[in-house]
């Protein structure tokens, strides 16, 4: 049979149902246990993970998965005090931070610009706001094309959160935190076995923001039951409800000038504070149903009705005089509105002997989603330059009537099957093919209508190569596609429908390593290529003849090295480039937002058993804020440092400090003049109670 690593003892059950897990034995070979051992959901301690069945969507070890993966456990972000997905992100070597205008997640993975590659438990979760981490057990970063697991989009990566379950047992925790800017979070987490059929789970927070931007503020509200039914001994319910409310300020950041950040007015503010305001209110319901028919084969089903209301303000800067004297602004206000319904059935079926082993799934996907986006710009009295101060005076200034209104629907059918061979004890092979039907209709503030159909294969082969149960070396390709409306499906203009999706083609060559029983080192070298994107040509004609490509290398190691230390450590460098002219810019321009260097590592250390210490260091070099690569980031090292002590089973005490050297720094933007500046050191202390 097949041999796994010596640690893989297989919790893979967030993303499937399997009709068995293996436990290792002594001499390597797995063992298999009754699916109903399995405590579904259950916590893995430390910082990591052997579970990697998000990115096959089966029981599958993370050495056995032909792509770089990235994950940050529970034990890490409570280690690390971090609440919002955004500030997790920033561990993630490869990953940029764009700002997302200051009311939203919006990221670059291997270069490719994303607001919508967001998933839960492995379901889409595409609509514009940030995202709380109260009720997330985990959250994985699969990096390259993903199509065949995730659908459209996905050409860079995917980031999905793995959510906290319901499980059979009675447990309390509650944590209280506060930081010197006079931010703070109060949440708790109450587990209670109901039954021996029957879980409840309730996750809640409160959080307000602060921080020493002029006027910043904002408040988080989150409240996600949950419940865990068994309904048999082959047969378990979860159902899953999330109410997410968030107000803040939008902040812009700073414009450019000479080719760089505005330096001198890290905390100006150039806004009205109460104009940029930002207000999401989210529903996501999610009813997931799993069962073992015996024999090999189980299957899951799931539903998913999520619902987003969304509003944002903006008054912002575009531009710095050349005497550095005065600013000029605009502005609009934007809402959306958003509902979705997605259903997803997968089956698996695994059999075979000593010499040949599979692994078969067959799924599909079905999905609607509605969209309705209004924007109304800012027009000025007077002027729309301001001079240069630390407190900027916003002139006089009207709402225009509405400049756009879209409305669009979308209705997607996805059916795919994949191939997990296991051949002898050294080779697997891995191959899948998904089929996508696309059909979006988008109506403009006009009338206008526009309208696709698109139908796309997307391939995934990979091959894998294992000389012992504790390495794997695999080679893989993959194929993704993403419409010409863009991620957010908006509108798609009638001149834009009648082009192709774009597409991305991922190539890489990577292995995985598990020299202790605890930890896990990866490298991959990979090449991503982005073509079919518009280009207008000197006559005046779109044609699909833009092309880019991102080529890298990445390294990483993450575990319980010692019983004292515990790490996730990684580096990752990236080289990319318009490879022709295309509607981004002129062929031979560098990828926006993409540092050629990228290291972050972090660290606990447990002196005693009660004492311990943190340390996490981030870097990134030199990038440019956009395609114009008129404006340079500059690159900055950031340094955190965190204490905890253990008073007992029941209460521990940290404090955390980030950029402890406190580095002047600007680590994201969205384009040459909203470039976001660094927090100044900053302390938060919290407290922990678990019964």
């Amino acid at each position: 049979m097949r041999h796994y690593s010596k640690i893989a003892i297989l919790l893979a059950s967030t993303a499937f149902s399997a009709p068995a897990v293996a436990e290792v034995a002594a001499d390597g070979e797995r063992d298999y246990l009754p699916a109903d051992i399995v405590v579904k959901g259950e916590r893995i301690d430390g910082y990591g993970s052997d579970d990697g069945s998000t990115g096959t969507k089966t029981p599958t070890p993370l050495i056995d998965v032909p792509q770089a993966v990235s994950f940050i456990t529970e034990d890490q972000l409570e280690d690390q005090a971090v609440h919002q997905l955004n500030d997790a992100l920033r561990y993630v070597p490869g990953i940029s931070m764009e700002t997302g205008e200051g009311h939203r997640d919006e990221v670059f993975i291997r270069g490719q610009e994303s607001t919508a590659d967001f998933y839960i438990d492995g379901l889409r979760d595409d609509a514009q706001y940030y995202r709380s981490l109260y009720n997330i057990e985990r959250v994985e970063v699969l990096k390259g094309a993903n199509a065949l697991i995730f659908g459209r989009g996905a050409g860079g990566g995917a980031i999905n959160r793995v959510a906290k379950r319901a499980e059979f047992k009675t447990a309390f925790s509650a944590e209280a935190s506060a930081d010197s800017f006079g931010a703070f979070v109060l949440s708790a987490d109450v587990n209670q076995a109901v039954s021996d059929g029957l879980a409840l789970r309730l996750n809640a927070t409160y959080e307000e923001f602060d921080n020493d931007r002029d006027f910043y503020e904002g408040r988080f509200i989150g409240l996600s039951p949950t419940l865990t039914a068994s309904l048999g001994p082959d047969t378990t319910l979860v159902a899953n409800y999330t109410y997410d409310n968030d107000e803040r300020v939008t902040d812009r950041g700073v414009p450019s000038f000479e080719g760089g950040p505005l330096t001198g007015f890290d905390s100006t503010f150039f806004g009205d504070p109460d104009f940029n305001r930002a207000e999401a209110e989210v529903h996501i319901a999610r009813l997931r149903l799993e069962h073992d028919f015996n024999g090999g084969l189980s299957a899951n089903a799931s539903v998913q009705f999520a619902d987003y209301d969304k509003y944002y303000g903006n008054l912002l800067p575009t531009g710095t005089s050349d005497d550095r004297t005065m600013v000029t602004l605009s502005g609009y206000q934007d809402s959306q509105a958003r509902t979705n319904w997605i259903g997803q059935a997968n089956f698996v079926w695994q059999a075979g002997s000593d010499d040949l082993e599979t692994t078969l799934l067959f799924g599909f996907e079905a999905s609607s989603q509605d969209s309705l986006n209004t924007r109304e710009t800012i027009g000025f009295d007077t002027t729309n330059e301001v001079a240069l101060e630390d407190v900027i005076t916003i002139p006089a200034y009207t709402l225009n009537p509405t400049s756009r209104q879209n409305d669009s629907q979308l209705s997607t059918f996805s059916i795919y099957v994949q191939e997990q061979l296991q051949i002898g004890e050294y080779i697997e092979l891995v191959g899948g093919l998904r089929f996508d039907r696309f059909d979006l209709e988008t109506v403009d503030i006009n009338g206008v209508e526009g309208n696709r159909v698109d139908e796309e294969f997307s391939p995934r082969v990979g091959l894998i190569v294992k000389p012992s149960p504790d390495l794997s070396v695999y080679a893989s390709f993959a194929e993704s596609f993403l419409p010409q409306a863009g991620d957010q499906f908006f509108l798609l203009s009638p001149g834009n429908a009648q082009f192709e999706p774009e597409k991305f083609t991922n190539y890489e060559i990577g292995a995985k390593w598990a020299p202790l029983d605890n930890v896990l080192v990866s490298a991959a070298i990979f090449r991503l290529e982005r073509s079919n994107t518009r280009f207008t040509n000197e006559l005046g004609i779109t044609e699909l003849t833009g092309e880019s490509r991102t080529e890298g290398f990445e390294v990483g190691a993450v575990g319980e090295v010692t019983d004292f230390w515990k790490a996730n450590l990684g580096y990752t460098y990236l080289d990319g480039e318009l490879t022709s002219d295309s509607s981004f810019g002129p062929a031979g321009q560098r990828l926006q937002q993409l540092p050629k260097h990228s290291i972050s590592a972090w660290n606990r250390f447990d002196v005693t058993e009660q004492l311990g210490f943190g340390l996490g260091v981030i870097h990134q070099s030199d990038q440019f804020a956009s395609f114009s690569n008129d404006v340079v980031l500059p690159s900055y090292w950031r340094v955190d440092a965190a204490a905890y002590y253990t008073v007992s089973d029941r209460l521990s005490f940290q404090i955390n400090v980030e950029n402890l050297f406190d580095e002047d720094y600007y680590p994201s933007a969205h384009g040459d003049n909203n470039i976001q500046p660094a927090e100044p050191f900053s302390a938060r202390i919290g407290v922990r109670l678990e019964i």
